[in-house]
């Protein structure tokens, strides 16, 4: 137990410090990443393989991120310039439907593209494109981006693509992908009531930015 107390609070203070506004997330990340490379001075388990295959790694997500970044301003100007997020917005607003169910609609489209997709082109060129419908729709925005990651969450849980399984497949080879799928069904369940009960009281979700924030 007292060896998981310099790493868990190695992460809330990178957390914190951006919660608090006394970071920014890149000075956070920076620190985070100092002090983990401390840690594994201390615990004697830094090797220069190691190392090594750690910075070919960050490299690797950092211009994975940097490419979709650039492809999502890409894509998000080209979408403005055809004006697809206001055609979007003005047809389905204009089919007088329960903003609800609209909702619901885009949960489920975002469901469906968690499973062959990582968050990261999800959340730079799909959202940009129905933002300015939940902006139409009057949704709280901090409330229906946590809608989104737990419904990202719930999708990589979900068979028959389940990425999260083969995640944990590639860490522990000897167990059976069926099993696997088996044992995360009863956490996609959780996820999905998660996910309703946020919708139902969206205080679940706001309450601690508006302590914080005020907002």
């Amino acid at each position: 137990f007292l060896g998981l107390v310099p790493p868990a609070a190695l992460v809330f203070a990178a957390l914190g410090s951006i919660l608090f506004g006394y970071a920014t997330p890149t000075e956070a990340a920076g620190c985070g990443a100092m002090g983990a490379l401390l840690l594994s001075l201390a615990y004697k388990k830094l090797t220069l393989p190691k190392l090594q295959e750690a910075l070919v790694k960050t490299l690797e997500i950092t211009a994975l991120i940097m490419v979709l970044v650039a492809a999502s301003n890409f894509f998000g100007a080209v979408f403005a310039r055809l004006g697809t997020p206001t055609l979007l917005t003005e047809f389905l607003l204009g089919l007088e439907m329960n903003k609800y169910l609209i909702l619901a609609m885009i949960m489920v489209m975002i469901f469906l593209l968690g499973w062959p997709l990582e968050w990261v082109p999800i959340v730079m060129i799909i959202i940009p494109i129905i933002l300015p419908l939940v902006e139409a729709l009057e949704f709280n925005l901090t409330w229906f981006a946590i809608l989104v990651a737990v419904n990202l969450q719930t999708a990589w849980l979900s068979p028959p693509v389940a990425l999260s399984a083969y995640f944990l497949k590639g860490v522990v080879p000897e167990w059976d992908l069926k099993d696997i799928y088996l044992g995360m069904m009863q956490f996609m369940v959780l996820q999905v009531i998660g996910l309703i009960l946020i919708v139902i009281f969206p205080q679940i979700a706001l309450w601690l930015p508006t302590l914080l924030y005020g907002q």
